[in-house]
């Protein structure tokens, strides 16, 4: 019986600063080779491949070989997760604060 790749959480994912980055580089972009997202960091091509395949395996870009380089492209769609959290939060803290300034024209 094989078991099934766990796939990395997307809020893991974006909590690292140089991935969000990457994430920012590749919406920047339709794609983006392995060399031209590691000239935009101070560390290797190890480091940065190994941040790219945290965000792959959360689904957040996909790559594909063209010719001996390695494409990276991002897939977006597994945000709307973290948007659909924050924007309970949004609409919290809104009606909060509508409370607030009802109960503040009241004095």
């Amino acid at each position: 019986m094989s078991e099934k790749k766990q796939e990395r959480d997307v809020y893991v994912a974006i909590a690292d600063p140089t991935r969000r980055k990457l994430l920012r580089l590749l919406a920047d972009a339709e794609e983006l080779p392995l060399h031209e997202l590691t000239a935009q960091f101070q560390m290797g091509r190890t480091a940065v491949s190994k941040h790219l395949a945290i965000l792959k395996e959360a689904g957040l870009v996909v790559d594909h070989k063209f010719g001996r380089e390695t494409r990276y492209r991002l897939n977006a769609a597994p945000l709307q997760e973290i948007k659909d959290w924050v924007s309970f939060y949004e609409k919290f803290w809104m009606e909060k604060v509508a409370l607030l300034k009802i109960l503040l024209e009241e004095e």
